[in-house]
Formats: C-alpha cells, structure tokens, sequence
C-alpha cells in the first residue's frame, strides 16, 4: 500500500490536514484526492473539532491537477471530474477552514485556497492560475476564486497566466494575510484561537449566512463548469500543452 499522501491530526479542537507529496509538489494526484476528501469528512464528521487547518510539508503548497496522470486520459477519465467535491466540501464545511501557505500555489491549488474561509500565506509564496498556458481553462476553480478575487484582477490574472506574489494575492482578496516566514504559524493560530471562540451552530449558520446564493447553488454550477473543464483537458490543445510542460518545451501554439 503506498504511503499515505494526507497526514490527519487533531490536537487541541483542531483537525490539521497536511499534503505529504512534495515529490510532484504536492499535485492533485487520485490518491491525494482521496484522502484529502476522506480527511476533511473526518474532520466535520468530529464533535470534537472546532476549526479545520489546510497546510502541506516541502516548499509547495499545491501544484494543482497531477498533469502525469491528464496526460493521454479522455474526458470522462480525468481527474479533474473529481475536483469539484473537495472545492464544494471545503467551501460549505459548517466547521472554519484555515489554509497555511508556506509556500506556492498553482491552478488548482489556488481554488483550495479559495475555498478556505481563511487563507494565511508566508510573504515568499506565489500564486498563479496556469491553465491557459497549457490550453485548459480555470473552470472548476472559478466558483471558489471569483467570488474572492476583485473582477479587474480576476481577468488579468485568469488571462495572462502571470506568477503574483502574496501581498498582490492578499490585495485582490485571494487571501487574508501575507507575512514574514517566521510569523507564519503564528498569524495561523491568531486565526484559529479566534475562530474557536465562536459557538459551533453560530459559525455554521454564519458561514451559510455569507455563502447565501453562491453557497446553495454550488453544485450545479460545480456541475456545468465540469464537462467544460475536462473537455479542455482532454481536448488537442490541451494534451499539446500538457505534453509540452512535461517536456519543458514552448506549446505549438506560441509565436
């Protein structure tokens, strides 16, 4: 049995989740999926737990879909199509969730930390929504990161692709804080001590208070983003580009 990828702990009221696959910079594989999506029903499914904290080891938050595993699988077989119930569990959670970036996230990654009620990241991370630079769209991940982001931002930063750092993520409203490294932990359990102070029906019903429409209609808009979202992926441009990042090469379709 392969070593598990997603380290489950629960210490003091709170269940930390922890990415443990920085071999491929902790990427969306199917086992990842898996146990990211049995963690954190464990972790709402515990009386026990007060607040729920997303954090991963190597210098990689998350690298976004396993791009290995995209690579010459059709539509109705990526990875993606599994996506959407992490997005939708982590964004509906009755329980807080608190994502602790130390360090970059890409695509995918990004629509987790979008998810997350808090986001807290060290100054050194960046963030980038790479999809079209490998001939996909950042469909799935749009219904947690646009009601986030500022919409000028959202069309550079879905458009071009570009890196950005923390403090332009936390300026456009990706995330909460930016700080130094070494305050990371720190501003993390500043969040936490004061999420758990809160009466655990009262912050169940707030965050449905705060997700209103966008909350209860979730799933079918996870659900017409889908089919659009593994098309891409399977589609001829986008197995160019997947090829081509695994190749380290320009797409076909760059001047």
């Amino acid at each position: 049995m392969a070593d598990e990828l997603v380290h489950y702990d629960v210490a003091g009221g709170v269940a930390t989740l922890t990415l443990d696959s920085p071999h491929n910079r902790n990427a969306l594989s199917a086992q990842l999926r898996r146990e990211l999506r049995d963690g954190l029903e464990r972790a709402i499914g515990d009386d026990a737990v007060r607040v729920i904290v997303l954090t991963h080891t190597g210098p990689v938050f998350c690298a976004g879909m396993d791009l290995k595993e995209a690579r010459g699988a059709g539509a109705q077989d990526q990875g993606v199509n599994e996506f959407p119930a992490i997005l939708e569990r982590i964004w509906t959670s009755p329980k807080p969730v608190v994502a602790r970036l130390a360090g970059p996230a890409r695509a995918g990654g990004v629509g987790i930390v979008a998810a997350a009620d808090i986001a807290v990241a060290a100054r050194e991370a960046t963030f980038a929504f790479t999809e079209v630079r490998i001939g996909v769209i950042p469909a799935i991940i749009s219904v947690t990161v646009l009601p986030r982001l500022t919409p000028r931002a959202a069309h550079e930063l879905f458009l071009t692709g570009d890196t950005f750092d923390a403090e332009r993520a936390a300026a456009v409203g990706l995330i909460n804080s930016a700080v130094p490294a070494e305050a990371l932990d720190a501003e993390v359990e500043r969040y936490v001590t004061s999420l758990a102070l809160g009466g655990p029906a009262a912050l169940a019903a707030t965050k449905d208070l705060l997700q209103g429409e966008t909350g209860r209609g979730m799933a079918e808009t996870f659900q017409s983003m889908l089919a659009t979202s593994a098309r891409f992926f399977a589609s001829e441009e986008g197995q160019e580009g997947i090829t081509a990042f695994a190749e380290k090469r320009k797409p076909n379709w760059v001047p």
